[in-house]
């Protein structure tokens, strides 16, 4: 299978069958509590079919922990030196693991993201295309230029510690994941 035909189409376009509305929901009392989900996290995607090209969007306004968690994931799936924000870069890529094991993830902000032209001059269109976790943060500012996500992670500050979490799928590849998820980790999973 090529590289291409592994990936689903860059823009969103309907799946073939309807996904079932389920949503896995917790309560994070403290950024200790983020860590373990990204470890627990990075440890699923690693072992899921298909896991290590998952795109993931992360929602949730200024401070509400998006970054934070990207950094946890980042630092659990193996990711050595220092990881920056890509609030000003708009994209900062990342390599997990080492030899055969080694695996690109890509870090995206779109905060800062104004002109959709910027999406085919960056080559955005050839990153999705190809191997590797992406992780979004903002993906609202490039409304229909990215494909589905597997999972959108929304992410709520409760106050300054704790953090409202409401996972959903929005492939049928994320469901499969969000309901393995479901049975592996506490939390509430139930239909919407």
């Amino acid at each position: 299978m090529s590289t291409l035909s592994s990936h689903p189409p860059i823009v969103g376009s309907p799946t073939e069958a309807p996904l079932a509305d389920t949503v896995w929901a917790t309560l994070w009392p403290d950024e200790s509590a983020t860590q373990a989900f990204a470890s627990a996290l990075a440890d699923a995607l690693q072992s899921w079919p298909g896991g290590r090209d998952a795109c993931i969007e992360l929602r949730g306004n200024l401070g509400a922990g998006k970054t934070t968690l990207v950094r946890h994931l980042l630092r659990a799936a193996g990711v050595q030196g220092r990881i920056k924000s890509p609030t000003y870069a708009v994209v900062e890529p990342h390599q997990a693991g080492h030899g055969d094991a080694a695996w690109p993830i890509w870090h995206f902000d779109f905060y800062r993201f104004y002109d959709p032209q910027e999406w085919e001059d960056a080559g955005f269109r050839d990153i999705f295309a190809g191997p590797g976790l992406k992780l979004m943060e903002w993906p609202d500012k490039v409304a229909g230029q990215l494909p589905p996500p597997d999972w959108v992670i929304a992410l709520d500050a409760i106050d300054e510690d704790q953090r409202q979490v409401r996972i959903t799928a929005d492939t049928a590849r994320g469901q499969h994941w969000l309901t393995a998820w479901a049975a592996a980790h506490p939390g509430a999973a139930h239909a919407l």
